[in-house]
């Protein structure tokens, strides 16, 4: 096998674990009405269970690039997949909101390394002009994930129940544990041929505390986060959460035809990133790209206020998840600020901001939803009006304007950008 099929390969194992992180976290969209009935949960309790998955995945986001960066992609996204099973199997079992929100909290926990543990096996396996393609198909693999968690996760349910829908895709993962703790190597041999992890030393405490001081004091390094704070969160809310919900509610459909126009949305989650992270590769446009996303991403969720007929709706969805895409490019634009030995740490930090949105959204819209509630429970979920939802997306309309300044913010800054910033000590093992 050549260096570029194994590193393919080996990328497609970490890319799938990743797929199945983004299932979880988006599939209470779907699962709503089944949870709302289990548990007999308000609009609140919904989005603090959805939220919990993120409460842990956030503020993980640093420390999984941290130790990353020490103990590398394969030891770390083989164990996070094994803890992210053990709570999906407790979280098909939970007979209590406790202790489904528990057990979502170790989804999180256990998924917290996937994304910056494949983007690392990308900086050491592949050129750094390859870097924001790479970046673009990893996100792609979670978009993937992301339509599993829509119709075919609806049609599943109907046929064999979510519990034991959501116990098939615990099994699922537990077996990619064991493939990427068997197969995959962190960083290719410097004969390129074979692997050899052997000569890597890992960075001492002493350079990590530096190299975590260097990203933080940075500005672009908080643009960066807040804009992932605001699209991911926006997103991630709508897409996982709040969107099929939206659509069954105010257009009158069933809960599989609603996933549909969820599903939409997610086809574009995946055609985004490859999309722009491949154009932004051959023309050098980082922060044009995210600026132009971003207007984009406010655009689609000002749409979605005016509560159009349900092709719009699709077609929105479709482009605040494309844009998603654009915005992700913030992902190169850090790791081309700072040397390869800090990737996992830049990565980690705004990637941890950017989901304490996607922990924070949902209970708002949650709340906004509950505010407007009239009493009427079909099937024993609550029905929301179309008044609240207007509200809740005006929150997310509100969101992305904001999204669009910490974006035009960062491109003004990057601008001016002199080169990246060294390390302190680690040493540089990417595959250039």
């Amino acid at each position: 096998m050549s260096l570029r099929q194994r590193r393919a390969a080996l990328w497609t194992l970490l890319a799938a674990g990743f797929l199945f992180v983004n299932f979880h976290r988006t599939a209470t969209a779907v699962l709503a009405d089944s949870l709302a009935r289990t548990f007999d949960a308000t609009g609140s309790q919904l989005g603090l269970l959805h939220a919990s998955f993120f409460y842990i995945y956030a503020p993980l986001q640093l420390p999984a690039g941290l130790v990353v960066d020490r103990y590398g992609p394969r030891s770390v996204g083989a164990t996070g997949l094994v803890v992210l099973t053990a709570g999906v199997v407790w979280f098909a079992r939970s007979e209590t909101l406790l202790a489904a929100f528990l057990a979502r909290a170790v989804v999180g926990f256990g998924g917290s390394v996937l994304y910056i543990a494949t983007l690392r096996f990308c900086a050491n396996w592949f050129r750094p002009d390859e870097y924001a393609t790479m970046t673009g198909y990893t996100v792609a693999a979670a978009g993937a994930g992301g339509i599993l968690a829509t119709t075919p996760l609806a049609l599943a349910i109907e046929r064999i129940g979510w519990r034991t829908a959501i116990l098939v895709t615990g099994a699922t993962t537990g077996v990619l544990a064991v493939a990427i703790a068997t197969a995959v190597r962190d960083r290719p041999a410097r004969d390129g041929v074979g692997v050899d992890d052997a000569d890597h030393t890992p960075a001492t405490l002493a350079d990590i505390v530096a190299n975590t001081r260097a990203v933080l004091a940075e500005i672009e390094t908080w643009l960066m986060g807040l804009l992932l704070f605001l699209v991911l969160g926006v997103n991630f809310t709508v897409l996982g959460l709040w969107g099929v919900p939206f659509v069954a509610d105010t257009y009158g459909v069933s809960v599989a035809r609603a996933s549909t126009y969820v599903l939409v949305g997610n086809v574009g989650f995946v055609l985004g990133s490859p999309a722009f992270g491949a154009l932004s590769d051959r023309t050098g446009w980082r922060t044009e790209l995210v600026v132009a996303t971003s207007v984009v991403f406010a655009l689609s969720y000002a749409t979605l206020l005016l509560i159009p007929p349900l092709p719009v709706v699709g077609a929105a969805l479709f482009c605040a998840l494309l844009a998603n895409g654009g915005v992700a490019l913030v992902f190169t634009v850090g790791k081309e600020r700072h040397a390869p030995a800090v990737a996992g740490t830049i990565t980690g930090v705004i990637n941890s901001l950017g989901y304490v949105g996607a922990a924070v959204l949902p209970t708002v819209m949650g709340a906004v939803l509950d505010a407007y509630w009239t009493g009427e429970i079909i099937n024993g979920a609550r029905v929301y009006t179309v008044t609240g939802y207007r509200v809740a997306f005006g929150v997310a309309t509100g969101a992305a304007v904001l999204a669009v300044v910490a974006a035009v913010w960062l491109h003004r800054r990057e601008a001016k950008a002199t080169g990246p910033i060294a390390p302190t000590g680690a040493d540089d093992y990417s595959n250039d």
